[in-house]
């Protein structure tokens, strides 16, 4: 008598399944509610009603769309040409990333009818579906949308800032940046790409060189006018008026798309522009500070949340696999290492989150929003919380990005084999992303670097050590006496640029304390969301 195989050996995934299927982002997790209690304060309601709603999109619809386009065979691809031999360069994406992008830029969340604790928990929540070609375009229109509305002192820009903020006609306008060229990212004051005025119009010339969301409707782009010394900033629209459904583009080209590792679903491509007409924004001669200023701040910002986003997807997925997993004639979750594992994981997604909702509590308060560098218009106080603001962003984006690759790695170990298997999880997704992340907005040497000399120049006025008890302030006394010290004699050290041993034990020991700083701040954070 024959027997059917799966009698002999019955096992299946079946109830760890149906649990992760019926998942609700929001109502299933009672931290981040707490969370939003903590920080939220009398809009907790208004806010926590919003999460719910986009909740029930995200951790469902949301959630398999992000799934079914993450197959190699679905990736965007170009086409150059229109069959009668017109330059088009569509970009090819899967019927679900259009779907799935229309219904959440019609969420409006940088409307001023969208309060910005309503736009963040969105934003968190979508964000735990990682990349998916949502991630990038959202932060990229939010900081397009926060420079330009700034100096919108033009029809043109007016209108666009409209596009993106509530949308014409239901159709919301999608921002990107371009900053990047052949030799690198991170030092944009070196950027070539030529702006030039020609009759009364700016027009751009050269090449950009890592252009992510290249299918976006308007880009912030770096660029340096004609005979100038300093890099200005330009929007430049992908379509003039009336040219979108033509497919003719504003003098430029999409030359090709790169193959990344991770964010694989979003677009990033080099460019030519030869004559694309391109709107000043702001001063010329004050492009890169409004950039870093304002526009990589909420890039910034961005990895931090998508970061906690990430390790609480994580997290929870290991977690219960582990309870329902058994090896040895016990689910694994019993073992020692898995369950120090799995309170490493839970802990440090709380803290991330945490961390991001306390700073985001912090950013909010700033007085005057985000400028373009430090100013002289300031009292003393205001300056220095300014400051804080500005290190905690860049501490948190080195940090989060970080920690996400390792607890996200550390997640796909509880799974075994399967942790690596794509069609079983979306971890190994969320792994490739999140090293993405690492690198997007500046890699961590540079950040790092940068903290060090702002903290060096800003010593005279603010002491190293009464930065760290100030962004400190509230945890427990010896945390904050050990790290002032710590800072105090790093700061003391004079220009550690060498490449002997001193200068390279003296950057390692920078790096540690860095991360160390930034998780006493989610620390703190955490202990205040645990004491509400």
């Amino acid at each position: 008598m024959e027997r059917n195989p799966r009698e002999i050996n019955p096992y299946n995934f079946d109830p760890f399944l149906e649990w992760r299927n019926q998942v609700d982002f929001y109502r299933d997790d009672p931290f981040i509610q707490q969370v939003l209690k903590c920080y939220t304060g009398d809009k907790f309601e208004m806010v926590d009603q919003a999460a719910g709603e986009v909740s029930e999109k995200a951790s469902f619809r949301w959630r398999d769309l992000a799934d079914a386009i993450a197959w190699p065979e679905k990736r965007p691809y170009m086409m150059h040409y229109d069959g009668h031999n017109h330059r088009i360069d569509r970009i090819v994406r899967p019927m679900e990333t259009r779907v799935m992008e229309e219904e959440v830029f019609k969420e409006a969340l940088f409307s001023e009818k969208t309060h910005p604790w309503v736009k963040l928990i969105k934003m968190y929540l979508i964000y735990q579906n990682s990349e998916a070609c949502i991630a990038c375009p959202v932060t990229c229109t939010e900081g397009l949308v926060a420079i330009v509305e700034q100096f919108a002192d033009t029809p043109e820009l007016k209108q666009i800032v409209e596009h993106c903020k509530e949308g014409i006609d239901g159709d919301f306008a999608i921002g990107a940046q371009y900053l990047s060229e052949i030799h690198g990212g991170s030092d944009v004051p070196a950027n070539v790409l030529e702006a030039v005025e020609q009759d009364g119009t700016w027009r751009l010339y050269g090449t950009k060189f890592f252009c992510s969301a290249t299918h976006a409707d308007y880009a912030v782009v770096t660029a340096r006018p004609k005979g100038a010394e300093k890099v200005a900033l330009f929007v430049v629209p992908s379509w003039l008026p009336g040219n979108k459904k033509k497919e003719i583009r504003n003098g430029y080209t999409i030359d090709r798309i790169k193959w990344k590792m991770g964010t694989s679903e979003l677009t990033t491509a080099e460019l030519t522009f030869d004559g694309a007409v391109a709107y000043p924004v702001g001063p010329l001669d004050r492009g890169v500070a409004n950039v870093v200023g304002v526009v990589l701040t909420y890039s910034r910002l961005t990895v931090g949340l998508s970061g906690a986003a990430s390790m609480t997807r994580a997290a929870r997925e290991a977690k219960k696999y582990s309870e329902y997993r058994e090896a040895f004639g016990m689910p694994i979750n019993r073992f020692p290492l898995v369950a120090g594992q799995i309170r490493e994981m839970e802990t440090a997604a709380r803290r991330t989150t945490a961390g991001a909702f306390r700073l985001y509590r912090d950013f909010l308060a700033l007085e005057g929003g985000l400028k373009g560098g430090m100013t002289n218009d300031e009292t003393q106080a205001q300056k220095r919380h300014r400051f804080d603001i500005r290190e905690l962003i860049m501490l948190q984006k080195i940090t989060a990005s970080w920690d996400t690759v390792d607890i996200t790695r550390m997640a796909m170990s509880i799974f075994g084999g399967h942790g690596v298997m794509e069609d079983f999880s979306s971890l190994p997704r969320i792994y490739r992303d999140g090293a993405v992340n690492e690198l997007w907005e500046g890699p961590r040497n540079v950040l790092l670097t940068q903290i060090y000399r702002d903290i060096q120049r800003a010593k005279s006025w603010y002491p190293p050590e009464e930065f760290v008890a100030g962004v400190l302030k509230g945890t427990k006394s010896e945390v904050i006496t050990a790290l002032a010290e710590e800072i105090k004699e790093l700061i003391a050290v004079a220009e550690p640029f060498g490449t002997d041993d001193a200068s390279l034990d003296f950057w390692k020991q920078w790096d540690e304390f860095c991360h160390r700083l930034f998780h006493a701040y989610q620390d703190l954070a955490l202990s205040e969301v645990m004491e509400q």
